[in-house]
């Protein structure tokens, strides 16, 4: 059942400018009819201005009157054509004119490091439109030479739980449609804790491939064999190869 818009304020008036019963009053306004009792005793609502229903077009002058005749009587709220399929509509999600220009850099986040989502799921997150993300995926966005992706959870434009279940709901579908992905695939589908909760996998550096088998000075040693088995390392001088302290001695005026 629809309530009038200002409930609290719309008891008081009742409360104070009318007869019907505090059950009458709390099944219109949405409150308990404790609480309605407390507004009349002065302990609820303290310094509130009550609020005129009839005035302010929310009920019928007729409507109070049968239910100050008739104790069972529950008020309805007056008919409004303009709000008809209010609470139905939908729509792109509002996003502040604060938060706007920095939009743009949060769909560039999500199209990079979650390409696996769909424009629908983008534009329900951020608020936005598909053109909008379309033009951002293949880089003809007019000012794309100046953005950089920002997380949307950190811009405040969605909720981690959000950006969690649709990341989660793509999985679903990926997993439906019987795709296979790399590991680095299936790790951006997880959400955010179970990623960090992941262990790194040990990776050896590109740039030093290969130098585990490579020695100075020579060929690959083969299978096997040990460099070191042919030198004699008795003592520290020939193991750093330092010239003999004997011979330095003799020199020495």
């Amino acid at each position: 059942m629809a309530k009038p818009i200002m409930a609290k304020a719309t008891a008081v008036w009742l409360v104070d400018n009318t007869t019907i019963s505090f059950k009458q009053i709390a099944d219109f306004v949405g409150m308990h009819e404790l609480e309605i009792q407390g507004i009349a005793d002065g302990d609820v609502a303290v310094g509130v201005k009550g609020f005129d229903p009839v005035a302010n077009n929310q009920l019928t002058q007729d409507e109070l009157d049968a239910a100050q005749e008739n104790p069972l009587h529950k008020l309805k709220l007056k008919f409004n054509a303009a709000a008809v399929g209010e609470e139905k509509r939908r729509g792109p999600r509002y996003t502040p004119l604060s938060k706007r220009q920095d939009r743009p850099n949060s769909i560039l986040w999500l199209v990079k490091f979650h390409p696996e989502l769909s424009d629908g799921q983008i534009a329900k997150l951020v608020g936005t439109t598909k053109p909008t993300i379309q033009s951002i995926r293949e880089r003809t966005h007019w000012n794309i030479a100046n953005m950089q992706p920002i997380d949307p959870v950190a811009l405040g434009l969605c909720k981690q739980s959000e950006l969690d279940a649709a990341v989660q709901k793509a999985a679903a579908k990926s997993a439906a449609e019987g795709g296979v992905m790399s590991d680095d695939e299936r790790r951006k589908l997880v959400s955010t804790e179970q990623s960090l909760e992941m262990e790194a996998e040990p990776r050896i550096p590109t740039a030093i491939e290969g130098l585990e088998t490579f020695t100075l000075g020579g060929d690959e040693p083969s299978e096997g064999d040990d460099p070191r088995e042919s030198e004699d390392f008795s003592d520290a001088d020939s193991f750093f190869n330092l010239p003999g302290g004997d011979d330095d001695a003799d020199e020495q005026p």
